[in-house]
């Protein structure tokens, strides 16, 4: 009667694993969170025993998501550490939620993901061709890509 019990409870776990895979959203593009970071991000000395709570992570923002086709800096106009100007039209827009989290649906391609600051655009990270924040997105995939939005920190 035992070994019947341990059968049927080894079944149901098995066929609770087989049934149970990760959600998998239709389509393709991009998802991510965007957090906000500031002040000084210098390295610093602390006591003995104590934690440094400083985090290069951020803070969860809502911000506007803008996504262009791959652009490169010299598509663009840098002032004060934001872009004023884009040569290409964006292809679309979102908007994040309260936990920073957004997705975009988009075709496979190229694009650059920027985010819609007070004064211009951002975006923090270049690749070595000079292509402004990019991402690749695949048929049937979906590109993570997080956003630390942090022109007003200081490392």
């Amino acid at each position: 009667m035992n070994k019947l019990v341990l059968v049927l409870v080894a079944a149901a776990f098995t066929l609770l694993l087989t049934h149970c895979a990760p959600y998998q959203p239709e389509g393709q593009g991009v998802v991510g969170k965007v957090t906000w970071l500031e002040g000084n991000q210098m390295p610093t000395i602390i006591e003995d025993g104590k934690k440094n709570k400083r985090t290069t992570v951020g803070e969860p923002v809502k911000r506007t998501v803008r996504v262009y086709p791959l652009i490169t800096i010299s598509d663009v106009t840098l002032e004060d550490r934001l872009f004023k100007s884009v040569a290409a039209k964006p292809i679309t827009e979102v908007e994040t939620d309260e936990n920073g989290q957004y997705t975009v649906n988009l075709s496979p391609g190229r694009y650059s993901i920027l985010t819609v600051e007070e004064g211009g655009l951002f975006a923090s990270v270049f690749d070595g061709e000079g292509n402004i924040q990019p991402v690749t997105v695949k048929e049937k995939e979906w590109t993570l890509l997080d956003v630390v939005v942090n022109y007003k920190a200081a490392f």
